[in-house]
């Protein structure tokens, strides 16, 4: 009598220990990355705030250099300034990026893309003898 060639395999009880250890795995792992994402959001709004901050005072330099003319030109965009930096029609002229955001010119709101309106960076217009207010908003990222 010819005896039965042996067949290998996992046992059911080896498939259910794996199954479990990959499920414990991955219920620490998604928590981790998702929070990754509201983290970049954060990041690339701070990066707009410092953008604005910078291209209000590149054009508050020219501003400076060309004798206070009313508009200045930076990077081929005419910039229409207000006490020296410039309005909310023109703050966006002086990035060179927007990708990601959008901008309202009318409330001088830059809005992140796919995040809630409170993921944002508002520019506020310079008054007399002052800077412009430059503000990020994190809650909603």
């Amino acid at each position: 009598m010819k005896s039965m060639p042996k067949q290998g395999g996992f046992t059911l009880i080896e498939l259910v220990v794996v199954i479990t250890i990959l499920g414990i795995l991955a219920a620490f792992a998604v928590p981790r990355f998702a929070s990754l994402e509201v983290e970049a959001r954060t990041a690339a709004t701070s990066s707009l705030q410092g953008s604005v901050r910078s291209g209000a005072a590149l054009a508050h330099a020219l501003w400076l250099a060309q004798g206070q003319p009313a508009t200045v030109s930076m990077e081929g965009a005419t910039i229409t300034l207000v006490n020296g930096y410039p309005n909310l029609a023109t703050i966006d002229d002086t990035l060179a990026d927007l990708s990601g955001f959008t901008y309202d010119a009318t409330t001088g709101v830059f809005a992140k893309t796919g995040a809630s309106e409170t993921c944002s960076v508002t520019y506020a217009e310079a008054a007399s003898g002052a800077a412009p207010g430059i503000a990020m908003n994190t809650s909603g990222c």
